[in-house]
């Protein structure tokens, strides 16, 4: 049986593939449309997975969706009903959309299928899922657990903004719920935009620029916006917030409490600012760890999985499994709207269908190291660069290790593109920027020349799993990038009373630790552990430069710039190389060095708009 899960029309569009229980293919509109976050229906990622199956659309017995329209429109309709007439420009503004397309989204995907050559009858083979169902599914069924509690949180699916699943076998049970408009994922998105952040992406920001503030404004945000309770249910004082009648997250109430408007975004971070979003990190970890308290409490599962946008808050995640509350914690690495396709195609095989699950045995689980995307062979790659007019050396696969693992050990920023492409935001080792974790310019070099993104943003570590312990406050699987631990005692250097002082790269580039370059001021990283069986060439690299250096840690980055979508193909590799500071490209077994290209082609540079 083969399902097709779409997730489209909001943000971070998608497309995936699901055959008999297995996840053949997943992949992100935007990574072939090169428009971040693109919306659209995800037209191209839907023709790659079914090249990648080799079947065409005829071969699909169902096209699942990943929420319900209608029910959203009902909560659209109730929210502006409940506020008018202080909702109309809101309300002005997205009805025309509703009753133009989303109402009659069946209608739409029936005639989009058509245009992709499916010929079949499609009455009673599209379903739709709702918001939370699918992000609990993605959880729950590619996780390495028989039996878990799951927990999501985000912004908002049709009313659900939290909510708590049990998953057993083949079955997925939504217990309770947290409703609109009372949100965790819209309270960290409030003070994102307060920041001067774009909402929907800027969030990781906020979370990145926590570190460097004091809590200061905790107390404030508990006492006016929000009631916590002592089971981390909650409801937010809705008189400081705009996202329920008008185009803001945040009004004028809002600002007073705060001492004035938001920063815009091309005006300089303060002090405020690093308090603030402190504050909110602080505040959203005390409900995330009061959530997941009481589920174990009221469960008594030692198994948890997480998804939704909340889910990729990766510090809290870590405060979650220092807790010691459960035994076993697993995140979908796509934990977005994007993981939603994935969880509406398992959710309509095992849940409508009745399908039973497939035995992984051990800790395996069935995202194989989130590789879902799209991978090219040697030939092809060599065939794309040189229309492209790259200069490379084909190298055997030790050579090819080799190399990139002399040219991290010199200081090179490797361009890594290998194998098929992430499923989610995180670069793990498909389609990532390297470099040497030892180097205190290392930090800098990333951020300025290459990423050309704000100072203070951290980067991670990629380590293999073997030596996790021996560097990090951690000793279980992190393959995707989904928690933050410290560096453990013994490889940290105290700062000074004036680099606590230092801000942004400065501080970053002072030596905290023996790996400056992923060791945030906090003395924390976002560790991502590399393993053999998912991603052997990776691990490879890593333990070559382990060889040479005696370090089992290299910075990873996403193979992007600000702005962008991180790489797809061959072409998209070669373009950022040539517009950026990278200093060495491996693509398959070619190995591209900055100074034997063309220069003339770094013309062909990309626009590099703000986030």
């Amino acid at each position: 049986m083969r399902v097709i899960g779409i997730s489209a029309y909001y943000h971070d569009s998608a497309a995936a593939l699901v055959e008999d229980g297995l996840i053949v293919a997943a992949a992100q509109e935007e990574r072939f449309t090169r428009t971040r976050h693109d919306a659209a229906f995800p037209s191209h990622a839907l023709d790659y997975c079914l090249r990648e199956s080799g079947i065409t659309l005829d071969s699909i017995d169902f096209v699942a969706f990943y929420d319900k329209p209608l029910l959203k429109f009902e909560r659209l309709l109730e929210t502006y009903l409940a506020f008018a007439p202080r909702g109309f420009e809101s309300f002005k503004a997205a009805i025309p959309l509703w009753l133009r397309e989303k109402l009659f989204l069946k209608d739409l995907l029936v005639s989009t299928l058509r245009q992709h050559g499916g010929r079949k009858d499609w009455d009673g083979r599209i379903l739709f899922s709702e918001h939370h169902l699918s992000h609990a599914a993605s959880a729950f069924f590619p996780s390495p657990f028989e039996e878990a509690a799951v927990l999501t949180m985000d912004g908002v699916g049709e009313w659900a903004t939290t909510s708590l699943a049990h998953g057993h076998g083949n079955e997925l049970e939504v217990k309770r719920e947290i409703h609109f408009p009372h949100s965790l994922g819209l309270l960290y998105s409030a003070f994102t935009y307060y920041l001067g952040f774009k909402v929907n992406s800027g969030e990781y920001k906020v979370m990145g620029l926590s570190p460097y503030g004091e809590p200061k404004y905790a107390s404030r945000i508990r006492e006016n916006l929000i009631d916590i309770k002592p089971d981390g249910s909650f409801r937010l004082a809705l008189d400081y917030f705009d996202f329920c009648t008008g185009l803001r997250m945040t009004n004028g109430r809002f600002d007073a409490l705060f001492g004035g408007p938001p920063r815009k975004p091309d005006a300089p971070v303060t002090q405020r600012e690093m308090d603030l979003a402190a504050s909110i990190q602080a505040v959203t970890e005390e409900v995330v760890l009061k959530l997941t308290g009481s589920v174990a409490f009221e469960t008594g599962q030692r198994n948890l999985c997480l998804a939704g946008g909340v889910a990729l808050n990766c510090v809290a995640n870590g405060a979650v499994l220092r807790s010691g509350r459960f035994d076993n914690l697993w995140i979908q690495p796509a934990a977005g709207d994007a993981g939603g396709a994935l969880g509406a195609a398992l959710g309509a095989f095992h849940l409508h269908c009745g399908r039973p699950r497939i035995a992984l045995g051990g800790a395996a689980d069935l995202m194989q190291g989130s590789f879902l995307g799209p991978g090219f062979a040697q030939p092809e790659c060599e065939e794309r660069l040189r229309a492209a007019g790259a200069v490379f050396d084909v190298l055997d696969d030790g050579g090819i290790i080799e190399a990139c693992a002399d040219s991290l050990a010199a200081g090179s920023a490797v361009g890594w593109f290998q194998g098929r492409m992430e499923f989610g935001p995180r670069a793990l080792g498909g389609r990532s920027i390297l470099g040497d974790a030892r180097s205190p310019m290392m930090q800098s070099v990333l951020n300025l020349k290459v990423k050309r993104r704000e100072s203070f943003r951290p980067f991670a570590p990629s380590v293999l799993r073997e030596k996790v312990a021996d560097w990090f406050e951690l000793d279980c699987d992190s393959p995707y990038m989904l928690l933050v631990a410290g560096v453990v005692e013994n490889r940290r250097r105290s700062m000074t009373p004036h680099q606590q002082t230092l801000f942004g790269i400065e501080k970053l580039n002072v030596l905290r630790s023996e790996i400056p370059a992923v060791t945030h001021v906090d003395y924390s990283a976002r560790v991502q552990t590399v393993h053999a069986e998912t991603n052997p060439r990776y691990h490879a690299l890593i333990s070559s430069f382990e060889r040479k250096t005696g370090c089992p840690v290299i910075v990873n980055t996403s193979f992007n710039v600000r702005g962008e979508p991180i790489v797809c193909t061959p072409e998209d590799a070669f373009a950022c190389f040539m517009g950026t500071e990278i200093d060495v490209l491996a693509v398959g077994n070619c190995l591209m060095r900055k100074r034997d290209q063309n220069p003339a082609l770094a013309s062909r540079e990309t626009h590099f708009a703000p986030d």
